[in-house]
């Protein structure tokens, strides 16, 4: 469940709102052990989503580091070669 949870800071274009709703999803589903919560818990979940979404932008927006921005399709092609290496010794 918990994978799908990416690093969001340092990046250039910075991180849209879609992806922060969606790590907020995925923290949620991880702490409730819930991935789709019943009728009567929807509200609270829904709650919970806004608000760690809102307080992961106003995080995002206040950490400063003087490295330099990183590339998501970098990321990316490295995050597939670590995968490839690490599934090859599987098989």
């Amino acid at each position: 469940m918990c994978r799908n949870i990416r690093t969001l800071h340092n990046f250039e274009p910075p991180a849209t709102g879609d992806e922060v709703h969606a790590a907020a999803v995925q923290f949620v589903r991880k702490i409730s052990g819930s991935t789709k919560p019943s009728a009567a818990n929807q509200a609270a979940f829904d709650d919970a989503v806004a608000e760690i979404a809102h307080t992961t932008r106003h995080l995002l927006e206040r950490l400063t580091t003087s490295a330099p921005p990183r590339n998501r399709d970098v990321e990316a092609a490295k995050a597939r070669a670590r995968a490839e290496v690490r599934y090859a010794r599987l098989s």
